[in-house]
């Protein structure tokens, strides 16, 4: 007797109880943080005093009774220290909101203002961003005056720049959205645009920034105390507790050690919120099909040499495949296919009805924010519900995604990306996987195949970016091909050639291929067999011949045939108008 064990696919951090658990890095910087401004809050209470007194004890050093020293004027360094956490917040958490509030506010404004004055308010800003803001500060200080308050006006002042360049480069995109448009349409006032639909959508980025400039300001006013033009005497803040101690550096070094201790945690505290912010927005890997047993017996009553028998043979088996959203919607509702080893079948339904959803969970690509769960789960030979290894998933499956412009990255060249499984889980060597890269490039009719591999993607067109991808997946010689619709970029006279890349696939290296389309003319041409969805459900499996010869059961099927019929009428009435 075999038993299976539910699974419960996991990416990233989906699961409502992992999405609030904060990461290490937030964790630390917030905790850290927390006890600054509890600090800031008790201190002044309870060492205000301490830190107030005039005693004989004048430049001393480090004892019992001042762990830190005193100064000049026998107060306590300690209490100093941990006293001047108030004002030091204060002013930075206020020279930080100056920076935010009026940084994003005219990075978005300017989307209000008419294209030259725009255009002038871009340029001024990149050329105060050209500035280091420490140079900028002080300039504004100066003419300020010194001060804790000028001081502050001035750090803020020259944190603006970075803000209104974010907060337009970010707004830019947004303003040429279709729901921005529509809003323009109805009449919506452009204040309500960009309060409503623009600034939400710069929230999580600000924020991140925020965080991370909070650590620059808090250096920053430091250092105009330190030289003068910021907090002035009987007030102080780290950067003036230094300067006071700058005399006694070399006789009583132990006198500078609590401010500098106190800037480095404050601004430790602020990275690591930023960085934390930043990895907990924007994870890095989607993680594969991680399997965990609930103790629920799935199947039963199969003999090992029937399932190891089955195994052999296919290329793809999925057994009652679910998918649910993190609201509890499902959107996939047990899915179960099969893909035999040498065979094509195609995955047919409107766009919504889980094709792509069901190939990547199946591949062990499940998108962030969804739980899958499955009775039985195999690709390529390998088991996606007990944690298949990376490399040699990367080796045996391949998979070819319908968008080729977002599946690049632009700052690498495409013989870095399309060479990788080649080079690090088959062994070859570099110069080996380019001439296999280029060798598949000429067979689907990449013009100088040679020297494309040394192009960035974005000097390709689309077209032969998709080909460039399908290539890739073929030079692996994979066992199990997820092709999302790879021809919609391509013209008629590419694709054939495509799928004849796909069959002779399927007949030299007895690959499975999963080929998920909306066209049901290259089905037909292609595929050994379709399986047709709706709603997250496979309604209908086919033979091509019973597609070829209508003999279709389900109303939707027919359907998508009448569809198809009615778009090759339009298209041939068309050509003949032409």
């Amino acid at each position: 007797m075999t038993t299976v064990a539910v699974a419960d696919v996991q990416t990233g951090s989906h699961s409502p109880a992992r999405e609030r658990r904060l990461n290490p890095m937030l964790a630390i910087g917030l905790g850290l943080a927390m006890a600054l401004v509890l600090v800031a809050i008790i201190s002044p209470m309870v060492l205000g005093e301490t830190a107030r007194e005039l005693t004989g004890d004048m430049r001393q050093g480090a004892s019992s009774e001042h762990w830190l020293g005193t100064d000049e004027f026998g107060r306590d360094l300690f209490a100093r220290a941990l006293v001047a956490t108030r004002l030091t917040l204060i002013l930075t958490t206020a020279a930080t909101a100056i920076a935010v509030v009026l940084g994003v506010v005219t990075g978005i404004l300017v989307w209000m203002m008419p294209e030259r004055i725009r255009n002038f308010v871009l340029t001024a800003n990149a050329v105060a961003v050209a500035f280091p803001g420490l140079v900028l500060a002080l300039v504004v200080a100066a003419i300020l005056g010194p001060g804790a308050f000028s001081a502050t006006i001035a750090v803020g002042i020259a944190g603006i720049p970075a803000f209104t360049r974010l907060a337009a480069n970010m707004a830019a995109p947004i303003m040429v959205r279709e729901y921005v448009g529509t809003a323009k349409q109805l009449g919506v006032p452009r204040p309500i645009i960009l309060a409503r639909h623009v600034l939400p959508n710069l929230g999580e980025p600000l924020l991140i920034l925020a965080a991370n400039s909070y650590a620059v300001m808090l250096t920053e006013l430091s250092g105009l105390s330190f030289i003068g033009l910021g907090v002035q005497n009987p007030e102080y803040d780290f950067g003036r507790l230094l300067a006071d101690a700058l005399p006694n550096v070399y006789t009583q070094p132990v006198h500078v050690l609590g401010p500098s201790i106190m800037i480095v945690l404050t601004g430790v505290a602020a990275m690591f919120i930023g960085d934390g912010l930043a990895a907990r927005s924007n994870p890095r890997l989607r993680r594969a099909v991680k399997g965990r047993r609930t103790g629920t017996l799935l199947q039963a009553n199969e003999s090992a040499a029937a399932k190891s028998a089955a195994e052999n043979d296919d290329a793809l088996l999925v057994r009652n495949l679910c998918v649910t959203s993190a609201a509890g919607q499902q959107l996939v509702k047990g899915v179960s296919l099969r893909v035999k080893k040498g065979e094509i079948v195609g995955l047919v339904g409107e766009s919504g009805s889980g094709k792509s959803l069901t190939a990547m969970s199946a591949a062990g690509l499940v998108p962030e924010g969804v739980t899958a769960s499955a009775d039985e789960l195999r690709a390529a030979g390998h088991d996606m519900l007990r944690h298949p290894k990376s490399g040699d998933l990367a080796r045996d499956v391949a998979l070819v995604y319908q968008d080729p412009m977002s599946s690049f990255n632009p700052a690498l060249k495409l013989n870095s990306q399309l060479t990788e499984v080649s080079r690090v889980h088959l062994g070859a060597t570099r110069r080996q996987a380019r001439l296999e890269l280029a060798e598949k490039f000429a067979q689907l009719n990449i013009s100088a195949p040679e020297r494309r591999g040394e192009q960035h993607p974005y000097e390709l067109s689309g077209g032969m970016l998709q080909r460039a991808m399908i290539s890739s997946a073929l030079v692996t010689e994979a066992k199990l091909i997820v092709a999302d619709e790879p021809t919609t970029a391509l013209d008629v006279t590419v694709q054939a050639e495509v799928l004849r890349q796909f069959v002779g696939a399927a007949e030299r290296l007895g690959a499975g291929v999963l080929f998920i389309s909306h066209d049901l003319g290259v089905v037909e041409a292609l595929c050994d067999r379709v399986v047709v969805m709706r709603h997250g459900e496979v309604i209908e499996e086919l033979t091509c011949d019973q597609l070829t010869a209508e003999e279709v059961q389900h109303p939707y099927t027919q359907k998508l045939l009448d569809a198809a019929k009615f778009t090759d009428v339009s298209e041939e009435t068309e050509a003949n108008n032409a």
